[in-house]
């Protein structure tokens, strides 16, 4: 059988200057374990396998997967799939939105002139970060413990640890260890300088399934809950715009938002770069 597929580059303020998502299309028959094959053999941080939903009160079910496992939520495979499935014909219940059935549940994507942005999910985890576990950030980070302004449990589903940095120099002068012996995730952020049309630089970084540290170019969860906390704490005001990948020579720009309800959106722009189907099964 053959699936349609697209790659598509999700929060890049240019063509390529995102992150990249494998999108497939009518994932109906595929079970967990070829669906980890598929993933593993796009070797894209995530791939997303869309399907008729389960809920009805959603448009689509979306199945999230790394390169070693499964996710129950994502920032830019949420944008991504969002996009392709209507770049696809996909027709909305709901004139102004569009909803997600994923593993977390139903997430809301609104509908924009060009830039999409999902409702941020509730946090999984929160709280103050143990101090063990604090030192073992700022070794994989290479730098001092005094160098951390704050930390906080910022995590909606993928693990992340939340890391405040003085400013964006700090953040993007961040060397990490190239590996690590147990699954982290960590997120760094740092305000840029008064003035600037940026109001944070974030960096993502996490193990893989081999124990190497990897940075991800843009995380759409992760600039939700680093801005559910920023708003909460009173250390950011919305709307504002971040940025991420810098350090890897991408330029993804992140939009927060915040309704009257503290609803946090969090918007990008999605292109799709590549067109196509392939035979997997």
């Amino acid at each position: 059988m053959t699936r349609a597929f697209k790659l598509v580059d999700v929060f890049g303020e240019t063509p390529l200057a995102g992150n990249p998502l494998a999108v497939v299309f009518d994932a109906e028959g595929l079970d967990a374990d070829m669906m980890l094959k598929i993933a593993r053999w796009m070797n894209l941080s995530e791939t997303v396998f869309l399907m008729a939903p389960t809920d009805p009160a959603a448009d689509y079910k979306a199945r999230i997967f790394t390169l070693d496992r499964e996710l129950p939520f994502a920032g830019h495979p949420t944008l991504g799939a969002c996009h392709a499935w209507l770049e696809a014909g996909g027709q909305p219940r709901g004139s102004g939105q569009v909803v997600q059935e994923c593993g977390t549940g139903l997430i809301p994507v609104r509908r924009g002139d060009g830039v999409n942005a999902f409702a941020a999910p509730p946090i999984l985890r929160g709280g103050p970060v143990e101090d063990a576990l604090l030192d073992e950030v700022a070794a994989v980070l290479r730098i001092r413990r005094g160098d951390i302004v704050d930390a906080q449990w910022i995590d909606n589903g993928p693990g992340w640890i939340g890391i405040l940095m003085s400013s964006a120099d700090t953040v993007l002068a961040l060397q990490p260890a190239r590996d690590h012996p147990r699954r982290i995730e960590i997120g760094v952020a740092g305000p840029h300088a008064p003035g600037s049309s940026l109001a944070f630089e974030l960096r993502a970084i996490f193990s893989d399934q081999h124990g190497g540290l990897r940075e991800d170019p843009v995380t759409g969860s992760l600039n939700a809950s680093m801005a559910q906390w920023l708003l909460a704490s009173g250390r950011a005001t919305a709307p504002y715009l971040a940025a991420q990948g810098t350090a890897l020579g991408c330029a993804g720009r992140i939009h927060i938002s915040q309704d009257p309800d503290g609803q946090v959106w969090v918007g990008g722009l999605a292109r799709t770069i590549v067109s196509g189907g392939f035979g997997a099964d």
